[in-house]
């Protein structure tokens, strides 16, 4: 059955917030359930070169709440926006760069990894499809050989132009907080801060060290704890790290956990959910407060709402 929003939602999809700053720090929160938050993963990556800013329009024209993106060091300390821990996947560095490998985004400077095609693979491998199905035109498909990996500072300034909501995942190899890991929570809060998205981004790692340093710093800063199985006692872990939010992946989802949790008060944001059954089973549940997917479009017409028109 359809979900009907009321004028919250409708004003959160236009980036319009009806909440002052402390109520806002609410947002990400759970218990009672406001609106369920459709949240676009790397944006909507099923329509669009997965982490780029054509996938934040692709994700705002569909009709999500929000955009969920990576963010990686560069060699030089920038901060740019990928999921894997090399450029080999989604840009042309092997072509470029020969000499380089195996290409890790930590030893490339900003400079030589805004020179990268970030685009055309989406096109040349169409891996949802929607190429074929005619779902992405042909001229959209031709203007993503143009993209660029962003910055996290063009990210951001992106999703406040939209009025998105941004969950930021800070990539890692660790699990306790190195060196660099510190740079990247601390520039990350400079930017959102510069921007005055405080309220509007949840920042989240699978390195959970991370994020309580995060909150440690940046208390009015939304944090999320990603995992991958549930902690035995996950209210208990998620008050004794001072975060806002879990964001399980689907396959450890679970109803009577998930309940305590969000009675707790905590956000739960599952990820990564791109079936018509799931979306059913977790859309019926109130104590779901987000559902992360790679396709935005099919999950905003399950919940009955319409895209965005250009």
């Amino acid at each position: 059955m359809p979900v009907i929003y009321g004028l919250l939602g409708c004003l959160l999809a236009l980036g319009v917030s009806t909440m002052g700053a402390e109520e806002g720090g609410r947002l990400w929160r759970g218990a009672p359930r406001g609106e369920l938050l459709v949240i676009a993963h790397r944006g909507a990556r099923s329509l669009a070169p997965e982490n780029t800013l054509a996938a934040a329009r692709a994700a705002w024209k569909a009709g999500a709440d929000a955009w969920e993106f990576d963010v990686r060091l560069t060699a030089d300390g920038e901060l740019v926006i990928l999921h894997d821990d090399t450029l080999v996947r989604t840009t042309n560095a092997k072509t470029l760069f020969p000499g380089r490998s195996p290409w890790r985004v930590d030893q490339f400077t900003l400079e030589e990894i805004r020179s990268l095609d970030a685009g055309s693979w989406f096109v040349q491998q169409d891996p949802y499809g929607t190429i074929a199905s005619g779902e992405v035109d042909p001229d959209t498909a031709r203007s993503y050989r143009a993209e660029k990996v962003p910055t996290l500072g063009e990210a951001l300034a992106l999703t406040a132009e939209l009025g998105l909501l941004a969950n930021i995942e800070l990539k890692s190899g660790t699990f306790f907080l190195g060196a660099a890991d510190k740079i990247l929570v601390e520039r990350t809060v400079d930017l959102v801060r510069q921007l005055g998205l405080e309220k509007k981004v949840l920042v989240s790692s699978f390195n959970h060290e991370m994020i309580r340093h995060l909150k440690k710093i940046a208390p009015d800063i939304a944090g999320a704890f990603l995992v991958f199985t549930l902690p035995d006692d996950p209210v208990s872990y998620l008050r004794a790290g001072g975060v806002d939010a879990l964001n399980p992946r689907l396959s450890c989802y679970e109803p009577t956990s998930t309940k305590k949790i969000g009675l707790a008060g905590f956000g739960v944001y599952v990820w990564t959910v791109n079936e018509g059954e799931e979306f059913a089973r977790l859309a019926r549940d109130p104590h779901v407060t987000g559902i992360i997917t790679d396709w935005p479009q099919r999950l905003v017409a399950f919940l009955g709402r319409q895209p965005r028109s250009p």
